[in-house]
């Protein structure tokens, strides 16, 4: 079985962004060691537009599917990109689209759990990466596997949080812990079942 990984930035305070989702404060700490480290361990999460700019050509490592929600798709559709991970297989869990977009992306309007226990079921190495938002995760946090958590060296004070759910506790372990020298910390976590 794949995993579903949700691999996400966020501040010290565990807002993925502020009380309307932006979190373009957070780029400002995308250079140095920590760049090179996400091309080479994670190059599938950078988008395709990206990868090429900052020229990361590798392999796809950990994911070979992405889902994400319709606030984070909504960013690439403002600039006029359809199909931002085109790299990978692309799922947009909206309601308010008709159609999609782009050949390579499908959305899903109904029964999301079930549709990523489809994903997850399937046969092959690479895991599925939950891009976000918020809400999404919340929808998924049962199927969440991992957790990979980039966090930055900020403080919101309040916004948008990693899981929009209901209290629930929820355990993981703590695997991998790498910092860098720009003051962000990436964790891993596996879900304890």
């Amino acid at each position: 079985m794949r995993k579903l990984t949700y691999y996400i930035a966020c501040t010290i305070d565990g807002f993925i962004g502020d009380p309307e989702g932006d979190a373009t404060s957070m780029f400002t700490y995308t250079e140095g060691s920590y760049m090179a480290w996400m091309g080479a361990e994670y190059p599938e999460t950078i988008p395709t537009q990206g990868r090429e700019m900052l020229g990361v050509d590798g392999e796809n490592k950990h994911f070979d599917t992405v889902i994400q929600g319709l606030g984070s798709y909504q960013l690439a559709l403002d600039i006029g990109v359809t199909s931002p991970y085109n790299h990978l297989r692309e799922f947009v869990a909206t309601r308010s689209l008709a159609a999609s977009p782009h050949p390579n992306v499908e959305l899903i309007a109904d029964d999301l759990v079930g549709r990523v226990r489809e994903l997850k079921a399937e046969d092959g190495p690479l895991g599925i990466w939950l891009c976000g938002g918020s809400t999404l995760a919340g929808e998924l946090i049962e199927e969440v596997d991992e957790l990979v958590i980039k966090t930055y060296p900020q403080v919101y004070g309040s916004g948008m949080p990693m899981f929009g759910a209901g209290f629930e506790p929820r355990d993981f372990e703590l695997g991998d812990v790498r910092a860098f020298e720009n003051g962000v910390l990436v964790r891993t976590y596996t879900r304890k079942r």
